[in-house]
């Protein structure tokens, strides 16, 4: 129980509740939208003050005073209209529209008779002449200003409301950008975290046929030394999250313990050479990487001799990539194609791993020196910590 627990623990869990809240729609803050609302009013009294200017009308004074009380009811009309859109921020883009174009029309009604008052019935004599009032306040007067000016705030609101909509279509589609990206990331950790787990049972598989061996043979000192060298392994492995890289030295670490379980099987027969540059040391590459191919070499190189094998892990920089290789000394050069072109379950899985992390900008080859035994070159990009 105890080591279902700890297996557990290893294994990071996704954050559901933070995925469900990331899929609900977020709304436009609250600072764009006034700041827009009083630009646009800003604007327009600039606008309707220059105009008065130009054409040259009385009691300027007066009239700017007036426009500004016109302009602040004007605002809160807007955010009214504001706060009857916003019920439908999370409707389609046609029923948004068609919500904005009703909704318009009332504020645009409001906001007139609103000016109508303030220019027309509030102590008209500061603004007209006394031959102009006999107009002011009629039936047919009345009736064209509320219809002018309806239309010309309608147009007014919907314009504003525009560019409300354009913004929020704007923040949709970033967001939908942004948890593409977040889906997008979460596919590619769950494809490293499933190809890490399948290293998992294929090494452990070919290790306990070999503690079966040792067992047969009554090798037991051997087969104890087995089992503690893959418990230490396994405790290693599975600390970190399989979808993280993990600095080089680690992951080099990790097939120490791995080549002294093999060890155990061919005490005559292996050794092994390690060259990590120091400063290469904190270079992060996906954690067991090199697992699958160390594996390969005592599989097709190790195993299938009686003579003494050399494998070798190095790694060097080149130009801003890591360049890491693992070789062995056993195997003549006509050895069989199946290994020579990666295709066993191992090596396919190195592949599939460095794809699914760095995409195109890894690479993994295979080859036989003429004088014999077998290499494999992973070249990726260098990354380290920060």
């Amino acid at each position: 129980m105890k080591t279902n627990a700890g297996y557990e623990d290893a294994v990071p869990k996704m954050p559901i509740a933070l995925l469900t809240r990331d899929m609900q729609r977020p709304e436009l803050s609250r600072g764009v939208v006034l700041t827009s609302i009083l630009t646009f009013w800003l604007f327009y009294v600039v606008i309707v003050s220059l105009r008065a200017q130009v054409l040259g009308f009385d009691h300027q004074g007066e009239l700017a005073y007036r426009r500004v009380i016109v302009s602040c009811l004007g605002i809160l009309v807007t955010i009214v209209l504001w706060q009857i859109i916003r019920l439908f921020d999370h409707k389609t883009l046609s029923t948004r529209i068609i919500a904005t174009i009703v909704a318009a029309l009332p504020c645009a009604f409001m906001l007139t008779i609103i000016n109508y008052y303030v220019f027309n019935i509030y102590d008209p004599g500061s603004l007209f002449a006394s031959h102009e009032l006999e107009h002011v306040g009629t039936r047919k007067h009345f009736l064209q200003e509320i219809a002018e000016m309806t239309i010309s705030r309608y147009f007014f609101f919907i314009a504003w409301a525009s560019l409300y909509l354009a913004l929020g279509f704007s923040n949709d589609v970033r967001e939908s950008e942004r948890r593409a990206g977040m889906f997008a990331k979460a596919a590619q950790e769950a494809e490293l975290r499933a190809l890490r787990y399948q290293v998992n049972p294929h090494f452990l598989f070919n290790t306990l046929n070999s503690l079966s061996s040792l067992v047969m043979k009554d090798r037991k000192a051997e087969a104890e030394t087995m089992i503690m060298n893959l418990a230490n392994f396994f405790r290693s492995s599975l600390a970190g999250d399989p979808s993280a890289d993990m600095p080089l030295s680690d992951e080099v670490k990790l097939q120490q313990l791995y080549l002294d379980i093999e060890a155990v099987r061919f005490p005559e027969r292996l050794s092994t050479v390690i060259d990590v540059p120091k400063e290469l040391e904190e270079a992060l590459v996906p954690g067991l990487i090199l697992q699958p191919i160390v594996e390969n070499a005592i599989k097709h190189g190790v195993a299938r001799t009686s003579r003494p094998v050399t494998i070798s892990i190095s790694a060097r920089a080149e130009e801003g990539r890591l360049k890491l290789t693992v070789a062995d000394d056993a195997r003549p050069a006509s050895t069989d194609s199946a290994a020579l072109t990666g295709g066993g379950i191992g090596l396919a899985n190195v592949k599939d791993r460095l794809l699914a992390r760095f995409g195109n900008d890894a690479q993994f080859t295979v080859r036989q020196p003429v004088a014999g035994g077998f290499v494999v070159e992973i070249d990726c990009p260098l990354v380290r910590h920060g």
